[in-house]
């Protein structure tokens, strides 16, 4: 009998595919095989009941073509995708789009022989609780992001976005960031005193901090005069218990900690471990782990370290919904202390196996001493706290996890000390800190926002959209992110916040299990959010970011400034505006874009020193018959395009570029302008196509380039302002650096249209091409040594 099993991704496939015999075929259907459209315009039919219309990208129609070929040839067909919600709509997607009659659904939580072959012996339909959940979350997400966003567009500012789960994000960064500019430091001042002891010297601090210098000083001033002994000594044995092994959030936040990396490595780490079989699903909010696992747990620690560090542990999840993913993540193998292709998966396979291991270990015995100085005179006592580990336990495993002991001399009460030294340091109290990723994460969990698979694409989007800066580890909101949150927390509060979030979470959890509805879920939610939307179409558009202060009055008038928010970025404006014109930029410096810093030499015009969205440039006019030479092409206009042109403010023609980053712009001269002008710069003509030649900056650096073939420009070979055509050619004739696991296939010729070369190259998904930074993977039939240059434009499309 043929069989057919249909997975996600090609690597899953592959390994899926070692494990099973000759009568099974495994294909991928590499993610989902439709979505909704990319406009909002009939993506959902609100009045229809919320029905999505979804559509199939037409890379994808290559996958389900060849699903197809396979299904009609299979007596048995098995949708093995992911085991979840995510997984369980992409498995529905591919039985209604390629036609499937009663396929069966086959769920494993981690990609190992024995796992497959018991799903395999026990399939059931899909589970259209699951299935209805992922659409009412892909619906709902669409309808507020589109809705919201488009209404942000109009009043704060175009290309901004808002999102049910983004926006409460922001929002707690938002707020955070506002208790730190609102925090007023407090000053206090530290005691230390070190004594010396018949068995070693002793470091102590006061039990009380002095807000006052005259305190401080009483005390030091006392203490110093002062005979001194132990007080009193107090020693406790604490056990510290292993933690659970991880969820997603968990392994997301230890990840960020431990080896510094953002979600959505941690993610990608972690998914090719899964999809090669060396740990459990990694999407799962369960700290479960099944008998079979533990047992293996079990002996790989006995055997390591002995019976006295086995302790088997039952871990309950507390969410409600965790019946989903059955286990947590763990390693399905734990006999290999080592697995992974890439660095990334090497550290995190160690970080989930030891939190595994550790998890079925015992608990570490610590002994805590405190011992308490006094003097004999009025001021407070002085502590010192010591810790010494008795038995390690699980912290022989997982040693990052363990800290320094701190051993204290042997003392006896009312022995005397001999005072050494004695000072204060005088300390200011701290704003809180801004959340880390890893922060953020575990306040989410905590108040309920978002799922297990969310975290990574929530972290990812609010940096995207340009709404938090990472200063170190540290997420810092934005100039943008904070008006957006700020006009979103005044005009739609309800939508923001925790409860309507986490309440939405758990409608969306009432789906799953069956026991809420589809339609009745989404209409409660549309009507009062819809009128919400349409009450605030009339507000002002709001771009005031507050108060500049009193340093910077305005450059032309004298009056208070206010900062505001424009395409460039943070800017001051003068609060007589539009009466007054006064403007700084957000360092202070004035803005003066109406007058130019010199004019051109050779056309005379003149040229302006301008901050844009992307930073500070230089513009120059072009003159008036440069212009019209622009306006004189194509210049027999139809009616309608003269109309079209006819809209908005008119456009002058003008030469802009960017000015480098980290100049002073009070010291760009004309002559350092004219040079920024100068790019790109023709060198000559290529001698093999007779193409211009040229050196221009870019986003990635200066570089050379020639009919569509470009080269980077290193600093020990020139730079854009002074390379010669001589080296330029040198540099383009060199082979092009391909990425680390890419090889080139075939050079195929020119494109039959556009005239650029071609080229075939392969990865580990198979044979490509390139089509601007994107790739087009093709279909495994495609024969690499006869591929044309025609056959390649077809797939270009």
């Amino acid at each position: 009998m043929k069989k057919l099993l249909i997975v996600e991704s090609p690597t899953k496939a592959r390994t899926i595919g070692g494990y099973l015999g000759k009568d099974y075929t495994v294909l991928a259907s590499v993610g989902h095989v439709r979505d909704l459209p990319k406009s909002n315009k009939d993506a959902v039919d609100i009045e229809g009941g919320f029905i999505p219309r979804y559509v199939i990208p037409a890379e994808k129609r290559e996958v389900i073509e060849k699903i197809e070929r396979a299904a009609a040839k299979a007596d048995d067909i098995y949708l093995a995708t992911d085991p979840d919600r995510e997984g369980e709509a992409i498995a529905w997607h591919i039985k209604e789009v390629a036609g499937l009659k009663k396929p069966k659904r086959v769920v494993f939580h981690e990609i190992t022989k024995a796992a497959i072959e018991e799903a395999l012996a026990h399939p059931r339909l899909i589970d259209e609780h699951l299935r209805q959940a992922q659409e009412a979350r892909r619906v709902l997400d669409r309808i507020v992001g589109y809705d919201l966003s488009g209404l942000i567009w109009k009043k704060v500012r175009y290309g901004l976005s808002a999102g049910r789960v983004q926006s409460p994000a922001l929002r707690i960064l938002a707020e955070r960031e506002r208790e730190i500019k609102a925090f007023i430091p407090v000053t206090y001042f530290i005691l230390a005193a070190l004594f010396k002891s018949k068995s070693g010297d002793i470091a102590t601090t006061c039990t009380e901090q002095p807000a006052t210098k005259e305190e401080a000083e009483r005390i030091v001033q006392v203490g110093r005069s002062a005979q001194w002994s132990v007080a009193d000594i107090t020693e406790k044995q604490e056990e510290r218990n292993p933690r659970p092994p991880f969820t997603t959030s968990t392994l997301q936040q230890t990840a960020s900690t431990r080896l510094g990396f953002a979600p959505s490595r941690t993610m990608r780490a972690a998914q090719k471990l899964y999809e090669a079989g060396h740990i459990t699903y990694m999407r799962t909010d369960s700290v479960n782990l099944g008998e079979e696992a533990v047992a293996k747990m079990a002996g790989v620690v006995e055997k390591e370290f002995g019976k006295d560090y086995l302790h088997v542990r039952v871990y309950k999840t507390t969410s409600k919904n965790a019946q989903e993913a059955h286990e947590a993540v763990r390693p399905t193998d734990p006999a290999h202390a080592r697995a992974g292709a890439t660095p990334d998966e090497t550290a995190l396979y160690a970080l989930i196996r030891t939190r595994a291991l550790a998890s079925q270990m015992a608990a570490a015995k610590i002994m805590r001493t405190n011992v308490s100085v006094k003097a004999d005179a009025n001021i407070p006592l002085f502590t010192a706290n010591g810790s010494r580990t008795l038995f390690p336990g699980w912290l022989a495993l997982d040693t990052d996890a363990r800290g320094e002991d701190v051993e204290l001399p042997k003392l006896a009460v009312a022995e005397a000390l001999t005072l050494l030294s004695l000072g204060s340091e005088e300390k200011q109290t701290e704003p809180p800190n801004r959340y880390t990723e890893a922060g953020l994460i575990k306040e989410l969990e905590k108040r309920g926002i978002g799922r297990p698979s969310t975290y990574a694409s929530i972290m990812k989007t609010i940096s995207d959209r340009g709404y938090v800066d990472k200063l170190g580890r540290s997420l810092k909101p934005t100039a943008t992110g904070m008006v957006v949150s700020g006009w979103l927390e005044e005009h739609f509060p309800e939508y923001v916040s925790d409860t309507f979030t986490a309440e939405m979470e758990n409608e969306l959890d009432e789906i799953a299990r069956g026991e809420r509805g589809y339609t009745e879920t989404l209409s409660a939610f549309y009507g009062p959010f819809e009128k919400a939307v349409h009450a605030k179409d009339k507000l002002p558009k709001a771009t005031s970011l507050g108060d500049s202060g009193s340093e910077f009055p305005c450059p032309l008038c004298g009056s208070p400034m206010e900062n505001k928010l424009g395409r460039g970025g943070v800017f001051m404006s003068c609060k007589k505006y539009p009466d007054c014109l006064g403007a700084r930029m957000e360092d202070g410096t004035e803005l003066k874009s109406d007058t130019p810093i010199g004019h051109d030499p050779k056309t005379g015009a003149p040229i302006y020193i301008k901050t844009g969205r992307f930073g500070p440039y230089v513009e120059m006019t072009l003159p008036e018959e440069e212009s019209s030479k622009q306006k004189a092409v194509g210049s027999e206009d139809t009616k309608e395009t003269k109309k079209k042109k006819s809209r908005g403010r008119p456009k002058t023609a003008a030469k802009r570029a960017s000015i480098p980053k980290g100049t002073d712009l009070a010291q760009v001269t004309l002559a350092d302008a004219l040079r920024y002008l100068s790019l790109p710069r023709e060198l000559g003509m290529h001698p093999g196509t007779g193409k211009a030649v040229f050196a221009s900056t870019g986003r990635f650096g200066p570089y050379v380039g020639s009919d569509g073939e470009f080269r980077s420009l290193k600093a020990k070979v020139g730079d854009p302002y002074t390379i010669t055509l001589d080296e330029a050619l040198a540099l383009l004739a060199e082979p092009k650096k391909l990425a680390k696991g890419i090889e080139l296939v075939r050079e195929l010729g020119a494109h039959p249209r556009t005239g650029k070369q071609l080229a075939l190259y392969k990865s580990k998904q198979g044979l490509f091409l390139k089509k601007g930074l994107r790739r087009i993977y093709l279909p495994d039939s495609v024969d690499a040594s006869s591929l044309s240059p025609a056959e390649a434009a077809e797939y270009l499309k």
